[in-house]
This record gives C-alpha cells, structure tokens and sequence, in this order.
C-alpha cells in the first residue's frame, strides 16, 4: 500500500487539505505575525521573502497541508510530512505553525493526530525534529506523546540537526 502523503483529513475542530499556490496570501497573513517565530531559528519568517520561501517548499515537498478551523473556515496555520522512508517505515512531521488565536487551544493537537493517525496507517515510526530553544514546540510534541530520543550520528553531521531535538513516536 502506497503512502499517500496528501489526504484531505478532518475532525470536528480542523480540516487539512493540501497546500494550493492560491493558499500564499492567507496563510501569509497569518504567518505575518513575527511572535510566532520568536521561539524558531528562522526569527524572520515572518517577512515575505523569507516566508515565500518556506511556501515554496512546502508546495516543492509534496506533503504540505493548509490547517483551516473548521467551524468559521479560517486559516489556521500549516504543517507537513516529510522524509518518507519506506524502507525504515517512517517519516517525519514538521514546519508546523498556528496563528497565535489557535495557540492553547485544541487545535495543534487535533491537527496532529490526524497526521498521526494517517501516517500509522503506513508506517512505524514518526519523527518530530524541534530546534532547541523552541520549548513552546517541544511542550507540545511532549503533550502528544512523542518521546526526545538521541540525534542519530549521521544527522548530527547535517546542518539542518545541529541545533535539533528529536522526537519520536512508534505505532
């Protein structure tokens, strides 16, 4: 069975659909707020050019959702799969945010789950990469019951996990 990386999947509180180019000015919107990103290493995401380009990898990634409320229909934040190996039965779940309205609420967690759910259809393991400082993120993939393991050697030598955390959840 082929890992589908971009159902529609929704619950009461949320709906995740795929990440459309006609998404950018809504979800930029939201993502312009520059207190989301206090806590991220890319502090500056919420300028355009900066936040252009993380759009553009979410559409580039393939895996890429729109986060939408789903009682008033507004943007919510996004999030994304990435790095399926299916080989290793597993993959990642990552470059999440919310507008700060949806913060301490419900919404990250039933976000979440859903990918979780999805994803467990498919593989064993999901992985969560958090940056060190960001303590706010690590709170919440804590809550979800993913455990911080240590950093496999050969991703320590990537300049992308160098100042990462990683946790994980098994099936």
């Amino acid at each position: 069975m082929d890992f589908y990386l971009q159902p529609t999947l929704q619950d009461d509180l949320v709906v995740l659909r795929p990440l459309s180019p006609d998404d950018f000015e809504a979800l930029y919107a939201v993502a312009s707020d520059p207190l989301i990103w206090e806590q991220h290493p890319e502090h500056n995401r919420w300028q355009r050019p900066v936040f252009e380009t993380f759009f553009q990898g979410g559409m580039e990634s393939g895996g890429a959702f729109l986060v939408l409320d789903k009682a008033t229909g507004a943007v919510a934040g996004c999030t994304r799969y990435a790095g399926f190996d299916p080989v290793a039965r597993q993959i990642e779940i990552g470059w999440t945010f919310l507008g700060r309205q949806f913060w301490g609420g419900n919404h990250n967690q039933a976000m979440k789950k859903l990918l979780l759910d999805h994803a467990f259809l498919f593989v064993e393991t999901v992985v969560f990469y958090v940056h060190k400082n960001n303590f706010r993120s690590q709170r919440a993939v804590e809550k979800l019951g993913a455990v911080r393991v240590p950093m496999p050697e050969e991703l320590l030598a990537e300049k992308r996990f160098v100042e990462s955390v990683r946790f994980e959840m098994r099936r």
